[in-house]
């Protein structure tokens, strides 16, 4: 399955990154489930693993990292807010909003890429199966050609870290 991952979108997910560590952008990751838990890796890898003497650390916030506002606004407003609320108070155009989910039809990922493109935020998505909504709802979407919801979350692991020692580099 990973040979079959499209290079293409990975490589220009690396391409988006490395502009926006460049530009001082924030970089806003979130995920359903599981994909909570590879948003949270990601953006650790991407603050910790990535810095090097002479470039500029990424600005990258977890949007699964803080329970208090997640679960307040999932109590006050719905679940399909947690993560396009905090986006709006947050975020600037340009900035970089990365949503996971296996399936592609999270309700509170898809209504975040949504607040996202709204506010001009570059949109990536990765996801499995055929994609699901969320395919529709990024400017680039990473699909794992898979069909079961560990492999495409393993996947998502190996692309974030692959991800990282690209941009170690440059």
């Amino acid at each position: 399955m990973l040979r079959a991952m499209p290079g293409e979108r990975i490589a220009e997910v690396v391409a988006i990154l490395r502009r926006a560590r460049a530009d001082g952008r924030r970089v806003f990751l979130f995920g359903n489930g599981g994909s909570a838990a590879t948003a949270s890796h990601f953006a650790c890898d991407l603050a910790k693993l990535t810095r090097r003497e002479g470039q500029p650390d990424f600005k990258v916030i977890a949007l699964t990292d803080n329970m208090p506002t997640f679960s307040a606004y999932g109590n006050d407003e719905g679940y399909e807010t947690v993560f396009a609320a905090p986006l709006k108070s947050l975020a600037e155009p340009g900035d970089v909003a990365i949503g996971l989910s296996t399936s592609g039809r999270s309700g509170n990922v898809l209504r975040a890429l949504e607040a996202a493109r709204a506010l001009g935020l570059i949109t990536i998505g990765f996801t499995g199966y055929e994609g699901g909504a969320l395919k529709d709802k990024v400017d680039l979407c990473v699909i794992a050609p898979a069909r079961h919801v560990g492999q495409i979350e393993d996947a998502h692991h190996v692309l974030q870290h692959a991800i990282c020692q690209s941009l170690i580099g440059g």
